[in-house]
């Protein structure tokens, strides 16, 4: 897999399908179906830079893939030139929120390779939890931004490594401020991010608060708020 973005493997031989070949959840047109992957470690570094994606460029999310190594997957699909540019912010943004991001980008990826590419429902019962996350169906096009709206509020996440870090942490977020919890995610390892909403202030106090409680019960991984985050993320979110 590549490492920084980059257009090498655009249009690269061997990934071209028999004509007439469209494969599931890829846009059809000569400038389309591209697939794009970007893997990050930790929770939080993948739903920062599919936030950031989103809001930059016509991509549509296909599912994010967990693994036992911390690390979560991201498969996003749209025209080339839309998926490149959504990977490069993708990546920066996960770099700067410590995710160790890893992307590429393929066009028109082989049919013989896509029972591979797109995995089945999967759940892992060592840490009670789906680890293969599709977001909603769609209409099976990708949105323009006009049709992509983004919530009134803001999200919330703290990851840390070691729940009794996690459950205090939320615990005293809760308390600081007017948010509520909507879902909670681990990766093993200990790895563990637990997702709030409410309005931007609410969400920024509560997170000040939170990540302030985790010194002495485990190890902080990351602390964000996503203002007015983006349906590609809404549709993502773990449950309770």
């Amino acid at each position: 897999m590549e490492g920084k973005p980059s257009g090498d493997r655009v249009g690269a031989a061997g990934n071209q399908p028999a004509d007439g070949v469209c494969l599931p959840g890829l846009p059809e047109g000569p400038a389309a179906s591209a697939l794009g992957l970007l893997e990050t470690i930790g929770w939080t570094p993948a739903i920062l830079a599919l936030d950031a994606m989103s809001k930059t460029a016509r991509i549509r999310v296909l599912q994010a893939e967990l693994n036992d190594r911390l690390g979560v997957c991201l498969k996003v699909a749209g025209e080339v030139a839309a998926v490149q540019a959504a990977l490069a912010v993708g990546y920066r943004v996960a770099e700067q929120a410590g995710g160790q991001p890893v992307v590429s980008q393929t066009a028109r990826p082989a049919p013989e390779a896509w029972p591979a590419l797109d995995s089945p429902p999967e759940f892992n019962p060592l840490i009670q939890q789906d680890v293969v996350i599709r977001p909603p169906k769609t209409s099976g096009r990708t949105p323009s931004k006009e049709e992509f709206p983004v919530s009134q509020y803001a999200l919330g996440l703290i990851e840390t490594q070691g729940f009794t870090a996690v459950f205090e942490a939320i615990d005293t977020a809760c308390k600081a401020a007017d948010v509520e919890v909507v879902g909670k995610e681990k990766l093993g390892g200990g790895y563990v991010t637990v997702v709030i909403r409410g309005d931007v202030a609410a969400v920024k106090a509560a997170i000040d608060a939170g990540q302030a409680r985790v010194e002495g019960l485990g190890t902080l991984i990351a602390a964000h708020v996503i203002p007015r985050p983006s349906e590609a993320v809404l549709g993502l979110l773990p449950k309770i």
